[in-house]
């Protein structure tokens, strides 16, 4: 017999290492020959849209267009340490020191303006399209590329920022304390399709709602959502390493099932925006977050079908039929 339920997971979840544990992002600004901005910083790419997302901030502090940062990461001889690709930390963390550190290379390009236009200040100078202009007297202005061919080599001009999250230490004593610092929010709502003589599972819709601070880019933000969400299926329904005695027996992908295109389903995804007052243009990382709720979201839809709750992971249909024998004898 196939049966349908709802069910919906919430969750939260803190960004950083926390705990009161250093956490600290640093970051270069160069200017490069030909006008353009090289961003040194230790962000390392994983799939979550960091070397774009990072560019977007850069570009958006120092007036130029995506295409004119240059992000030079994962070269240790070449950037300072931004610390790890973990804990939901790039966006926040490294996208705060990047803005710092653009904020202070926008500072400056100012002196050095002042002194290449002759100016007795830099009071009224604005960034705009790659030049420095004099707001009130836009005939005096200069182009990043004319900065770039007087100041180099030596005298190159740069920036440096750094950005440390606040966290403080849980009191051991009273577990009270705020160990992370922002929180990010989600939830989804699932429904499935369950076949009590087969023990399949399948879903059939789902929305799904995401706090990001501020999106800076939708596109991306959208994609991890998507990933997520097939994570977190994975993790309910599909994967299961099956260890005996400490030997994982599916040791291969013909055994270990990850889901795949044909396992997902069009999710409704929800961009919530709530700008974060500490975070770079508001904008909050939502890496691990969004894998969070996707599984008491689907075990809740699975107890609304059956009045059987599932309290072993993956839902396999053989440990499915089990639970569903059990409640049936207990009864």
């Amino acid at each position: 017999m196939k049966k349908r339920g709802i069910g919906i997971g919430v969750s939260f979840y803190g960004t950083g290492y926390g705990n009161g544990f250093p956490d600290i992002s640093r970051a270069i600004i160069r200017l490069l020959p030909g006008g353009k901005i090289g961003v040194y910083c230790g962000v390392t790419e994983v799939g979550q849209g960091a070397k774009t997302a990072m560019r977007q901030i850069g570009a958006e502090v120092l007036g130029l267009n995506i295409e004119d940062i240059e992000l030079v990461h994962e070269n240790t001889s070449l950037m300072p340490d931004s610390g790890t690709a973990a804990a939901t930390r790039q966006t926040y963390n490294t996208g705060n020191a990047i803005k710092i550190a653009c904020e202070n290379m926008k500072n400056e390009l100012f002196d050095k303006a002042k002194i290449e236009l002759n100016l007795n200040s830099t009071a009224g100078l604005i960034l705009k399209d790659g030049e420095i202009v004099l707001s009130f007297f836009p005939q005096k202005r200069i182009s990043y590329a004319k900065l770039a061919e007087i100041y180099n080599g030596d005298n190159t001009i740069e920036a440096k920022g750094e950005f440390t999250a606040q966290t403080t230490e849980m009191d051991p004593e009273t577990g009270q304390g705020a160990p992370y610092w922002p929180y990010t929010f989600n939830a989804c709502a699932v429904e499935v399709e369950v076949d009590t003589e087969t023990g399949i599972i399948n879903l059939i819709r789902s929305t799904f709602a995401q706090d990001a601070g501020r999106a800076v880019n939708p596109k991306i933000l959208e994609g991890q959502m998507d990933g997520g969400f097939a994570m977190g299926l994975g993790y309910t329904l599909l994967e299961d390493l099956n260890l005996e005695n400490g030997i994982m027996k599916n040791n291969k992908f013909s055994k270990y099932l990850i889901p795949t295109a044909m396992d997902m389903i069009d999710i409704n995804n929800i961009i919530v925006e709530d700008p974060e007052t500490t975070a770079p243009y508001g904008a909050k990382g939502i890496g691990e977050p969004v894998m969070i709720p996707m599984a008491p979201a689907i075990l809740n839809a699975i107890y609304d079908a059956t009045g059987v709750r599932i309290t072993e992971m993956p839902v396999t249909p053989e440990r499915f039929i089990r639970a569903l024998k059990e409640a049936e004898d207990k009864k």
